[in-house]
């Protein structure tokens, strides 16, 4: 095992434009549907467009939550937005696989709230099954450790629910390497994702990256541009990448996503979209071949909290 390692694991040359999520194969890039709902978010003509637009342009993960609204009283509301959008495509939508998470709250003042009870988890599960309008989900991850609830409490219920075939794989996120191995062996086969922040400016994840690459766990960092209104300076530690973008007359983004996907080969980056022209750029990343030394100057690239 590998720890505190921070430059790319995978040979650019030959990197893949999809990656493998448990036993299902994605595009490299997959969707943040969160910015679709929340504060800020589009109509929803122009949201359906923009999922829309991701699965023109080859995106086949979309990761959402039952907490991803905006007021108190729309709890769901991007699940219910994401089924509406992949009804009304047609059938090129029936192999996306999405993703969803239980186990947080937004009480609608901004903030958010963790519940990792048992019991709650397969409240909200089922209430994601109705929303998605799905007999089983394709991934179910635990939202956020609840320090209230015995780590292993929350997973014992992920667990059942997959014995129970109400999902057909699990994922944990914002965790820590430990949760990570408690998860791996209460969980087993059932665990497939990892889903943490991780980003050009953001890269204190990194042994959960390294511990994930090991175990061939699907890496999925979110916010993996800097977050929602942070993108333009990717959290502020953009420089390098803009250098190289204005070399390759592509975006920052387009970059900054090709070097998370260079990190290792089990990263599948989820960047939000709230317009179509976003989320078409963000998927061309996965064709974007960085050279060592350009993957050298992104890796040393200031600005960056690390470990």
């Amino acid at each position: 095992m590998t720890t505190g390692t921070t430059g790319p694991t995978t040979d650019p040359t030959t990197r893949p434009t999809t990656r493998l999520l448990g036993t299902v194969r994605t595009s490299a890039i997959g969707l943040g549907a969160m910015p679709l709902s929340v504060e800020g978010r589009p109509d929803e003509a122009r949201a359906v467009a923009t999922v829309h637009a991701a699965l023109d342009a080859g995106i086949t993960l979309i990761d959402t939550a039952d907490s991803y609204h905006w007021h108190a009283d729309e709890y769901g509301h991007n699940e219910e937005l994401i089924a509406r959008a992949l009804a009304s495509y047609g059938p090129g939508a029936d192999h996306v696989l999405v993703a969803t998470k239980g186990g947080r709250g937004r009480p609608g003042d901004g903030s958010w709230t963790v519940d990792g009870d048992p019991a709650h988890l397969k409240r909200a599960c089922e209430g994601s099954l109705r929303r998605l309008r799905v007999e089983a989900i394709g991934l179910y991850q635990q939202h956020h450790p609840d320090r209230n609830v015995p780590y292993a409490d929350s997973l014992g219920a992920i667990r059942e629910l997959y014995e129970e075939g109400k999902i057909r794989a699990a994922g944990i996120s914002n965790a820590d390497v430990a949760q990570v191995r408690l998860a791996r062996e209460i969980l087993r086969d059932a665990l497939v994702s990892v889903q943490n922040e991780y980003s050009p400016a953001v890269r204190t994840h990194q042994p959960v990256l390294d511990l994930c690459t090991e175990l061939g766990l699907a890496f999925l960092p979110w916010s993996p541009l800097g977050g929602i209104g942070r993108s333009a300076e990717l959290g502020g530690a953009g420089e390098e990448f803009a250098a190289i973008a204005a070399e390759r007359g592509v975006s920052p983004q387009r970059v900054a996503l090709a070097w998370l996907l260079a990190t290792s080969p089990v990263t599948i980056p989820i960047p939000g979209a709230s317009r179509p022209e976003t989320i078409r750029d963000s998927a061309a990343a996965g064709e974007l071949v960085l050279g060592p030394d350009e993957l050298a100057r992104l890796t040393n690239a200031n600005g960056a909290r690390r470990l």
